[in-house]
């Protein structure tokens, strides 16, 4: 059944004269008839009992109104809100965990801050898994550190991120080869971690011996180690230990010859419906990424 059908159900409902319903809407009478029977062909009953050339609502036809009447106005508002507010509406985005815990938040926030219509539902995860969700239409959006060769996936670049190696050892030289460091216990992220493909890929011409001591998902936890071990090292974000660095609880040790460097990306299905809510975030945290 249409809006048309059930607008002009109740409408006879209360104007029982389809001639006079008919002048008022200029419309024929003939098509108000078609649009009432198509009504009552799906619902496979009259809903009117035909006297003469008037039409009289029938027992059928006073409990369908009453059981339908709140949910066609409810849906006329939704129509309303949609023809009236531009940017409307449930978006589901997912983050890698360098972006979703230090970035995308306060990008959320802002965005949020400025449409009142709108919900944003965030999710966390690898990036290999946001790739996954993608793919079987579960997000709309997905922001990842890694390159996406799947086919049916846009990917843009939304901005640059710098991995650097750090550690709390303060007898450490402020620079060294990567080879020298390898008696250090390196704690990595985990497997599908955009942060630990891009390193690793980095490195496999430089030096293939790296031991992996141990692997980490929250980066709390890296944190505590790294403060409370000297042997310990690792390579993150740098956005994820700024506050760390600034108090010189931990050091960054550059590696020659390496400079580390990935982009952040913005991802979705190709045949993804770009609503006005989606392109508005897209561009919005695209334009607050690169100026990051």
């Amino acid at each position: 059944m249409t809006l048309k059908e059930l607008e002009l159900f109740y409408l006879l409902c209360e104007n029982t004269h389809i001639s006079g319903l008919s002048r008022k809407l200029g419309m024929s009478q003939a098509a108000i008839s078609l649009a009432i029977k198509s009504l009552e062909k799906k619902l496979e009953e009259p809903l009117f009992d035909r006297l003469g050339k008037k039409l009289v609502l029938n027992e059928r036809g006073r409990i369908f109104k009453e059981k339908t009447h709140q949910h066609y106005l409810s849906l006329k508002d939704a129509q309303k809100n949609f023809k009236e507010i531009k940017i409307s509406g449930i978006l589901n985005i997912a983050a890698s965990k360098t972006i979703g815990n230090f970035i995308l938040p306060q990008i959320v926030f802002d965005y949020l801050s400025l449409h009142q219509n709108i919900s944003i539902k965030k999710q966390i995860t690898n990036s290999t898994r946001i790739i996954q969700m993608i793919k079987e239409g579960k997000l709309d959006i997905g922001f990842i550190e890694i390159i996406s060769k799947e086919e049916d996936i846009i990917k843009e670049v939304l901005g640059q991120d710098d991995l650097i190696v750090v550690s709390c050892d303060d007898n450490l030289p402020n620079e060294l080869y990567l080879d020298e460091l390898l008696e250090k216990k390196w704690v990595l992220r985990e497997k599908g971690s955009g942060t630990r493909d891009v390193f690793l890929k980095e490195i496999e011409e430089t030096n293939t011996d790296l031991d992996i001591f141990m692997e980490y998902s929250d980066f709390e936890e890296i944190k505590m180690l790294l403060l409370n071990n000297k042997e310990i090292i690792t390579c993150i974000s740098k956005v994820a230990v700024l506050k760390e660095l600034k108090t010189k609880h931990l050091k960054e040790i550059k590696l020659k010859n390496i400079s580390i460097k990935r982009n952040f990306y913005c991802i979705y299905h190709k045949q993804k419906y770009k609503s006005k809510l989606f392109n508005s975030f897209k561009l919005f945290a695209k334009k607050r990424m690169n100026n990051f």
